[in-house]
């Protein structure tokens, strides 16, 4: 791909996930206009709106998948790993501000799940390793940990994404009580 093709692409990419995730009715010309791109340009490359999502979610899906690898969840320290995997997330989902659980596509939906399966594996070594305390109902802090960085990507813009994580490992692993005795 010509390197203006690849410009205009990721525009269009990082554009349509930016309006869609607004509005899911933004139309393609609407898009188009806003990436600075003709609307043709859009229409050869996506058919439909549909389409257009489909891989705005994909991009999502791809860069998700980057964040954890890097993160190395299964070997690095729990703490740093927690630490790579929010601050990575956190750009990510301000990038691509689409919710994947919108996503219809059924290889979405798998990648996703494999996702949330990575992340299920690193809670329990976190329990396994005493950095997050046992008994807690099932799903509970990778649940936390989702939320907690949605919060820090979308409702705290404010704070960088290395802000960002350290108030999401702090919130996770300390919670919000006083840090030392009371």
């Amino acid at each position: 791909m010509r390197a203006d093709a690849a410009r205009n692409l990721d525009a269009v990419l990082s554009t349509g996930a930016r309006l869609l995730a607004r509005d899911p009715g933004t139309s393609i010309a609407a898009i188009a206009a806003a990436a600075g791109v003709d609307r043709r340009t859009v229409y050869r490359r996506f058919e439909t709106r549909e389409a257009l999502m489909a891989a705005v979610h994909a991009a999502k899906l791809d860069a998700c998948e980057s964040v954890l690898a890097q993160a190395r969840l299964d070997e690095a320290p729990v703490v740093v790993a927690l630490h790579r995997y929010a601050e990575g997330i956190i750009t990510v989902s301000r990038r691509w501000p689409v919710d994947l659980q919108q996503a219809r596509d059924e290889a979405v939906a798998a990648r996703l799940r494999g996702l949330v399966g990575q992340l299920d594996a690193f809670v329990v070594r976190a329990v396994r390793e005493g950095v997050i305390r046992p008994g807690l109902p099932d799903r509970w802090a990778r649940s936390l940990l989702v939320h907690l960085t949605n919060i820090a990507s979308h409702e705290m813009p404010e704070l960088t994404p290395a802000q960002g994580a350290d108030m999401v490992a702090r919130s996770l692993f300390t919670g919000l009580g006083p840090t030392g005795p009371t």
